[in-house]
């Protein structure tokens, strides 16, 4: 479904049409990585949340779906991305619980007092600058390369704003897992739970989500694969879940 304007929207429904999603077709489209994200996080009542980078504010929409006693506050960087992500918390009846605000994640400490927040999600760009072409799309180009922030920014943003124990989540590329852990613990945050993220059956990870806590111990959990899609097509039922239920 589209509709007219100063540029041309979709309307996208998740979970049998409890959720209805606006974004740009031609700009940044949220991906399975924000729907990966959103639904391998715990998110606990009276969690104070954050959520950096929130583009369209899907990540944010889902959390507060599945726990509405949670508080949630969305920032963006890119002011039309903050337009569509306050639009869509007005249409699916959330500005009581998700506020989003149009600034740069990485100026949280002057806006933010210090650990004030439970848990901080992020689905940072996994591409360095110099990698691979960058998309002429402006929004696009940002969600996929370091241009306006990188892991190491998130890590630093997630270090002040989290209360002690507070947690960080995160969705990031598999071959720079090793760079994603570096960059936590030199900000205070203990990776503590592993989830690897594979395409299917065939071929080696792509994606990695990872929780950290901050100020805890060394003890790392490395969960069950998590899988996409099944070896014959399809989501699996586990991939299902996260748009449907």
């Amino acid at each position: 479904m589209s509709e007219g304007g100063a540029s041309l929207l979709t309307s996208d429904s998740l979970f049998d049409g409890e959720l209805t999603v606006y974004q740009e077709r031609e700009g940044y489209r949220f991906s399975v990585d924000s729907v990966l994200l959103a639904g391998l996080t715990r998110v606990e009542a009276q969690d104070r949340v954050m959520d950096l980078g929130t583009g369209c504010g899907v990540v944010s929409l889902i959390l507060c779906r599945r726990e509405p006693a949670a508080s949630y506050v969305a920032i963006e960087i890119q002011p039309r991305l903050v337009e569509l992500a306050q639009r869509n918390v007005e249409h699916n009846h959330m500005t009581d619980r998700i506020t989003p605000l149009g600034m740069d994640f990485r100026e949280v400490r002057k806006h933010f007092p210090a650990e004030s927040f439970d848990l901080v999600v992020s689905n940072p760009p996994y591409r360095r600058m110099h990698s691979g072409r960058i998309n002429p799309n402006r929004q696009r180009a940002m969600a996929r390369h370091e241009i306006c922030g990188s892991v190491r920014d998130v890590c630093a943003a997630a270090k002040h704003l989290l209360s002690p124990g507070g947690r960080l989540t995160i969705i990031y590329s598999a071959e720079r897992l090793d760079h994603l852990m570096s960059v936590a613990h030199e900000q205070g945050l203990s990776p503590k739970v592993l989830t690897v993220i594979y395409t299917n059956g065939a071929g080696p990870a792509k994606l990695v989500h990872l929780e950290c806590r901050k100020g805890a111990g060394p003890q790392l959990r490395i969960e069950q694969p998590f899988y996409i899609y099944r070896e014959e097509g399809g989501y699996t039922e586990a991939m299902r879940r996260f748009y449907q239920e």
